[in-house]
Order: C-alpha cells, then structure tokens, then sequence
C-alpha cells in the first residue's frame, strides 16, 4: 500500500513540474475570447480566470510581443492578434478530415448497417469524398468517392442547403430552379417539406427521392474553417424504412456527427 501511495503522490507531482503555470495561465487568457467577447479588459480578463490583475498585465504584454493578442489604442482593452490566425492556418492545412472522420463513419455504418458517406458540394451536387460500408450485409448502395448527388433531392443535398445562411440558400435554391427547367416543379414540395423539417429536428431526409430503392438520412458539419459538409446514412428501402431513419438512425448519426466535429473543431448545426 506503501508502495501505491508513494507512486501516486510521485505521478502528481511529475504532473505539477511537467505543468507550465505560466503557460497555463496565458493559454487561459487567449480562451477568454469568444465571438460574444471579442474585446476584454485586463480587468475583466484577472476575473475570468481569476488570475491576479498584475500577472494578466504580464502575461498580455508578453501574448502582445508575440502577436496573440492585440492592445487596442483606447486603454487596457485587448482583442485577439494575428498571430492565432497563422496557428489556425497551421492547423487547418494540416487537418485531415477524410483521415479523422473514417473510424467515426465505419464504426456508424457497422453499428447501424447501412452505408455512410461525407460528401462536399460542387457546383448544383454534392460529391463524396469518402465512404464507408458495413462488413456484415450486402444490401448497402455502392456509391463510392467520386459519386455525385442532387442538391434538389439527396439527403446530402439538402442537408448542405438547410445548413447555409438563409440568402445563400435562396439564391443556390433560384440557381437550381433555373438548371432543373421542368423538373422543378416536382422536385420543389419535397425539397421545401425536407427543410421545414430540419428546422424542427437538424437533419433531413430522403426517402427513395434520389434513388428510388434507397432511404437515406443527413446531418449538415461545419468545418473550423466555415466549409459546408454532410455526413448520410442510408440504405435499402425495405432495411431502413422512414420511421427507422428519424427513430434510430437519425440519432446515432447526429451523435457521431458531433464527435467528429469536437475532433476537427468544427460544429453541427442545431434545429432552429
């Protein structure tokens, strides 16, 4: 028991000298700014770590030297520097989501069943870059990377259009009016129903509209640098029916929607 304790106490205390406090406390500073708080006092910034008002002046002296923060010219007011936008640009061009989101969407598809895919837009389509398929059955779409979708009538598709600031949607909605010609007027009720929808529960449906023997569904993800993406799950029309897409499908891929995006730094949009 001796023994134990000894080795315990000498772990936390390998932790306490392996921790920077300084460090600490200036990373401390830098998290204090969010898009509601994009400029702080050197007093407002001691109370929300509740580090010492003189050490806060220390430590944002030396994040200013360094680029992290800025000092506004009215006072002790800061805002963040450049400098965290050229680590963000590290980040992000090094930042692999094929690479991170594979063992969330293979484990999806093995638990759910059914083929997952993640999919980005191009032009009036949404274009998989990557798929993933269950080991254990064979009745899965083969669609693969490269496969296109229909903005219109996909999953995928309306997903990325739920998931756009309300003007951008419009006017990509107007584009597709104008290619789609006399299409459109079968295609718009489903389209609009599937975004009404979304507004309620933050993913949509196709239910044999794109490819008339599969049943899918979508959940919109945002990248950290703001690029639209969605993630689908779907497969045959007599394995996933409706009502098993919202009820148990639909849950199991938001779960894993925000999983990856806590990975990547994104987020998923949420129902209005």
């Amino acid at each position: 028991i001796f023994n134990m304790q000894t080795a315990e106490v000498t772990s936390d205390l390998q932790q306490r000298i392996d921790t920077v406090s300084a460090l600490n406390r200036g990373i401390a500073l830098l998290r204090c700014f969010t898009e509601a708080r994009r400029t702080l006092t050197s007093t407002e910034l001691s109370r929300l770590t509740g580090v010492p008002r003189p050490t806060v002046a220390r430590l944002a002296a030396t994040l200013v030297a360094q680029g992290l923060l800025r000092q506004e010219t009215e006072g002790e007011h800061y805002r963040l520097g450049p400098g965290v936008v050229a680590l963000a640009r590290v980040f992000l061009a090094g930042l692999d989501v094929r690479g991170v989101a594979r063992p969330h969407m293979q484990a999806l598809a093995e638990s759910a069943g059914g083929s997952v895919y993640l999919a980005v837009r191009d032009g009036l389509d949404m274009v998989l870059i990557e798929a993933c398929r269950p080991r254990s059955t064979m009745f899965t779409p083969r669609l693969d990377v490269g496969s296109r979708a229909p903005l219109a009538n996909s999953a995928l598709g309306r997903a990325y259009l739920w998931a756009l600031p309300a003007a951008d949607r419009q006017q990509l909605i107007e584009s597709l009016r104008l290619a789609r010609g006399s299409d459109w007027d079968s295609l718009e009720p489903g389209l609009q129903s599937a975004l009404r929808d979304a507004d309620s529960c933050g993913y949509t449906l196709s239910a044999g509209e794109f490819h008339r023997e599969i049943n899918s569904v979508s959940v919109p993800l945002v990248g950290p640098d703001g690029e639209i993406m969605a993630l689908n799950c779907g497969t045959s029309t007599f394995v996933y029916t409706k009502d098993h897409l919202s009820q148990v499908v639909a849950p199991q891929l938001l779960q894993m929607a925000h999983a990856l995006a806590a990975d990547i730094g994104g987020h998923v949009p949420g129902p209005l």
